[in-house]
């Protein structure tokens, strides 16, 4: 059998392009993430988060929760992981976060899912063929409550830059 001549292959486009927005736009995400205990200890070791509402069970219960906490920085990763698919997976330089706000904490065994709505779009001024997008994204837990949310910016090329500039 001879080697396959992958330049015969069709290349996937995967990925939203900036024409592919609108303002007030929802967009529902990927079917979710359990986290679980071996998530939570090994993000935040990776971190150096030795905090240990998020390590220790028993001090997290004597502080007043049922389970260690979730590391917050390790819920905010999982939401914007899971919008990337309908966000930003072409690529485009990640601008980032404002008004960031962690409503309720997370334990292990809380499954998040996301969704986003797009609340700006503009063209830049100064780079042609791409253009700026603001998401409100939020995250919910099993039980639809809100856990996490933020405003999260990309740049995001233009499907036809030479037809946009003309416009």
């Amino acid at each position: 059998m001879s080697d396959p001549d992958f330049d015969t292959f069709p290349l996937a486009v995967i990925g939203r392009k900036y024409e592919d927005f609108a303002v007030g736009q929802k967009l529902p995400h990927h079917w979710g993430r359990t986290i679980t205990g071996g998530d939570n200890a090994t993000f935040s070791t990776a971190t150096c988060a030795w905090v240990p509402l998020y390590l220790n069970a028993e001090y997290a219960r004597a502080h007043g929760h049922p389970d260690a906490v979730v590391n917050p920085m390790l819920v905010l990763c999982t939401v914007v992981g899971l919008s990337v698919e309908d966000l930003s997976e072409a690529g485009g330089p990640f601008l980032g976060i404002d008004d960031c706000v962690f409503h309720l904490p997370v334990y292990p065994g809380d499954t998040l899912t996301a969704r986003s709505e797009v609340v700006d779009r503009r063209l830049t001024s100064n780079r042609p063929g791409v253009g700026i997008v603001t998401w409100h994204t939020q995250g919910h837990n099993q039980r639809g409550e809100l856990v996490v949310e933020l405003r999260r910016t990309n740049l995001v090329a233009l499907r036809d830059p030479i037809e946009e500039s003309a416009a």
